[in-house]
């Protein structure tokens, strides 16, 4: 095979194509954590973010969790989940630390 990098990517957008196909079948609360998550990592894209740490804190990550619940009940919700919460932001910063320039998920 002569020129084995077009079908990389090929293969790297199909994951992100299906990941994002599957995020759009979270129930409806989940979607609503998701964005609220997503808001508070948006803040906390620069580099030297804990979020790009090699092995980030328990306790950031708690209480980056204590952060988006509070979020949350301020605007009304009921009581969210918190272990829903906890692993849709693990998922999210995952997502962060695995994006490369182009903006293409790199697994």
């Amino acid at each position: 095979m002569s020129y084995p990098m077009p079908l990389f990517y090929q293969e790297q957008d199909a994951v992100t194509r299906d990941l994002e196909y599957l995020q759009e079948m979270y129930p409806v609360e989940a979607k609503k954590y998701q964005k609220v998550i997503v808001d508070i990592l948006d803040r906390l894209d620069y580099e030297g973010s804990m979020i790009y740490d090699e092995y980030p804190d328990k306790w950031q990550i708690y209480r980056l969790t204590q952060i988006v619940l509070d979020r949350l009940k301020e605007s009304g919700d009921e009581e969210p989940a918190a272990d829903l919460v906890q692993v849709l932001l693990c998922c999210e910063i995952y997502k962060k630390r695995h994006v490369n320039e182009n903006g293409i998920l790199k697994f």
